[in-house]
């Protein structure tokens, strides 16, 4: 066992990490260590004018020294406000100015996704919906059909059921790439957020049919049999992409 007045020499020595990893080492080292006569010395290397203060902005240094020395990653979100059986999705998708799709979609559907898919998909379209990032996948019921010379668009709402709110997701977003080697076709608007959040910007939401795997795609139609909703760019669990949607700006 060291010395009291060792330790008490030693350790204003040590950088902040040591420091914390010598609490660890038995009682002794934690209650000499615990004093926060070390941690303002800590801080006095990282931030010398807080040590201007009588006190510490954070009510000891040690706490302000765990706090705020290291930038925290992966952090923990909170429970999102929102949940899926609150939500119902409107979906319109037109070929040039005839609309070829119109459903409103629960959101536990959305949620859910599709349970089995179809036989006669693409391994590689399998394989992207097999991916653990979160993507929300939906039957076209009824089936439908897209001409590839054509102009296709989708616009999406989402509705609270517990309000009168509504957001906007897309507004008539063009279909503009045909991902032949996946069987998708996708569509991408930058999201609306509400002005609470002045400074997030550049948020897309995705859109995508997914199509079979058929002949017909030789002759220039695509067979959709699901749609695909997705914000990859910033979201990809499902708690993200509920607390994403409750940032949209509702009306």
């Amino acid at each position: 066992m060291f010395s009291e007045e060792v330790l008490k020499n030693v350790f204003p020595l040590l950088e902040g990490e040591d420091l914390a990893a010598c609490m660890g080492v038995c009682k002794q080292w934690r209650h000499i260590a615990s004093d926060d006569f070390y941690w303002k010395c800590q801080c006095a290397k990282k931030w010398p004018s807080v040590c201007k203060r009588t006190k510490p902005p954070t009510g000891t240094y040690y706490k302000m020294f765990q706090t705020f020395s290291k930038r925290r990653l992966n952090r923990t979100l909170p429970p999102p406000r929102l949940s899926f059986e609150k939500l119902e999705f409107f979906v319109d998708i037109w070929s040039e100015d005839k609309p070829v799709f119109s459903g409103l979609i629960p959101g536990l559907a959305m949620e859910t996704g599709v349970k089995a898919l179809p036989s006669g998909i693409s391994n590689v379209l399998r394989t992207h919906l097999g991916k653990p990032d979160y993507k929300m996948v939906v039957p076209a019921e009824p089936r439908f059909t897209i001409p590839l010379n054509q102009t296709v668009s989708v616009s999406m709402l989402v509705g609270r059921n517990d309000s009168d709110k509504v957001a906007r997701i897309t507004n008539r977003s063009v279909f503009e790439y045909i991902d032949r080697s996946s069987y998708r076709a996708l569509a991408f608007e930058y999201l609306d957020l509400s002005p609470y959040y002045p400074f997030v910007s550049g948020i897309r939401a995705w859109v995508s049919l997914l199509f079979m795997d058929a002949e017909d795609i030789n002759d220039g139609v695509l067979d959709v049999f699901g749609i695909q909703l997705d914000f990859c760019d910033v979201a990809e669990t499902k708690e993200e992409v509920l607390w994403l949607l409750d940032m949209l700006d509702w009306k």
